[in-house]
């Protein structure tokens, strides 16, 4: 948050119009309304996540299809980034890990085959759609949180898989469970491997973001047992139950990749989007007032109500995927339920935009106001700090308008909300502003003294009005660049621009000012 600048009298640079050149200044003291930095009630907050899903697993959204050549794949993303972009969304959260495979060149595990066809194959002609697809987001202004499916050696829908693969060459770590094979958490060596791979990306690329979805332990399967007592056995950890000791392989776990993201890039956010039940309160009185089939922590084993209010990840995002309506989990009845039970991490609501159709058989997914009024429950419950949508291609689709409707709703740039534990070292502010009159509008360009990956907002005020930089309506672009052109600035009015710095943990510098 920036701080309120003590004084109305502010340094500011002066300037007179002429042509296609950079235009004459000098500095004066000049009175100035009082800068703000308080976040003002307005209905679009200025600080919001506003994610959403990419899924590779069997082409669901990127790439469309296998075997498509390197060009292909690297215009579908930019299709997708542009488009999300649009629609005023700030983080895509892209599945690099299905199944024990790579959407990725730096990894120990294959190529997965729902990029070329065969598990194994890179792609052709070679580049990194890792590092290509970070370098897409992050110039559109994105943070790119890289998505890793935690517990799958196999897929049920996968093809043939290498014979070096881990399923094959290290089998005693796997428990087959249906049509998948399954990592066996109860493995320490298990646990070090997974850890491993997530910070293996960590290390090698310029991620914001790692993100885990709702799959730890298996969704129950009526009639099939999980065959992991030998292991329970052999190493019990002080636990009498099973049950109880599956969860504790999970804290290890999401513990262990913390502790770790921390010690390499603070600035990383860890977050974990879980099935939106964590108990049921007929199980447990801190649970919610909900009929949840499946709920994380009795059936997943995962106590995600522990990892943040003990704050070992940076945010939630537990998977509401229910209408207001439902008659067992109704969306209003559990969202309440997060706000007071996020603990220390930012709450994020998960949003099935995927079931809005107008042949669905539930009423309430006809309804095209179902997601927009979701949008707004959160935006006005206490605790709320942004949504993610899934899936991507049903977000472009567009199905009853929604994505139009998601879009009025974000009508203004947004800042993802502080990474948890923000260093308290001051973000510089940008120097030297100029602005110079171009043909296609008014050029500002600024200098920054802060490190790559650092973002800038470009705000414009009418001559008069409050400098609040809490009040969105001002933001102009959230950009990477030192320049910006002010294409939609009104030839006979008087503006004041302000510019801010934005370092990695998402926290904004002290502005700059310019008059016009």
């Amino acid at each position: 948050m920036l701080k309120l600048l003590a004084s109305a009298t502010i340094l500011i640079v002066l300037f007179y119009s002429c042509s296609k050149k950079p235009l004459e200044s000098f500095q004066k003291e000049v009175e100035i309304p009082e800068f703000k930095a308080v976040n003002i009630k307005t209905s679009i907050p200025k600080s919001e996540f506003r994610g959403a899903w990419v899924a590779t697993i069997a082409n669901i959204d990127w790439p469309s299809q296998k075997g498509l050549n390197s060009e292909t794949q690297k215009k579908e993303f930019q299709d997708i980034v542009k488009h999300h972009k649009k629609r005023g969304i700030n983080a895509l959260l892209v599945q690099v890990r299905a199944a024990s495979d790579a959407f990725y060149a730096k990894s120990k595990e294959p190529w997965s085959e729902w990029l070329m066809g065969e598990q194994g194959k890179g792609p052709q002609p070679f580049y990194d759609p890792l590092e290509f697809m970070i370098e897409e987001a992050h110039q559109e202004g994105l943070e790119f949180h890289a998505w890793l499916n935690l517990n799958r050696g196999k897929h049920r829908l996968a093809g043939s898989v290498m014979p070096n693969h881990l399923i094959y060459t290290k089998p005693e770590w796997f428990i087959s469970y249906g049509d998948y094979e399954l990592y066996n958490f109860g493995l320490p060596e298990v646990r070090s491997y997974i850890i491993d791979v997530v910070m293996n990306i960590v290390r090698e690329y310029d991620v914001d973001g790692i993100h885990f979805d709702d799959y730890f332990y298996p969704y129950k399967v009526t009639g099939l047992e999980l065959e992991d007592h030998a292991a329970f056995a052999k190493y019990p950890n002080g636990f009498r139950s099973i049950e109880d000791w599956r969860r504790n392989n999970i804290d290890l776990v999401i513990k262990g990749i913390s502790d770790a993201i921390k010690r390499e890039k603070s600035w990383v956010s860890f977050g974990i989007s879980p099935f939106g039940v964590w108990r049921n309160k007929s199980d447990d009185p801190l649970g919610s007032e909900t009929r949840g089939g499946q709920p994380s922590y009795d059936l997943l084993f995962a106590d995600t109500r522990k990892w943040a209010m003990e704050g070992w990840i940076d945010y939630i995002a537990p998977q509401i995927y229910f209408p207001f309506e439902h008659n067992l989990v109704p969306y209003g009845t559990l969202t309440d339920w997060w706000t007071k039970n996020h603990g220390k991490a930012k709450l994020y609501i998960g949003h099935g935009v995927y079931r809005v159709e107008a042949n669905s058989s539930t009423k309430a997914w006809k309804d095209p106001n179902q997601i927009p009024r979701q949008l707004d429950y959160n935006r006005y419950s206490s605790g709320v700090d942004g949504s993610i949508f899934y899936n991507t291609n049903t977000f472009i689709k567009n199905n009853l308008g929604l994505a139009d409707s998601i879009a009025t709703r974000y009508k203004y740039p947004a800042l993802v909300p502080e990474v948890n534990g923000v260093a308290k070292a001051i973000v510089q502010a940008p120097k030297r502003l100029l602005l110079t009159d171009i043909k296609e509008g008014l050029k500002l360009t600024w200098a920054n003294e802060t490190p790559k990956g650092f973002k800038n907002v470009v705000y414009r005020f009418k001559e008069g009005q409050e400098l609040n930089a809490g009040d969105p309506e001002h933001i102009l672009a959230i950009t990477l660049s030192s320049e910006y052109v002010d294409k939609t600035r009104r030839s006979n009015t008087a503006y004041i621009y302000m510019i801010t710095a934005v370092n990695r943990w998402n926290k904004e510098s002290e502005p700059i000012f310019i008059r016009h």
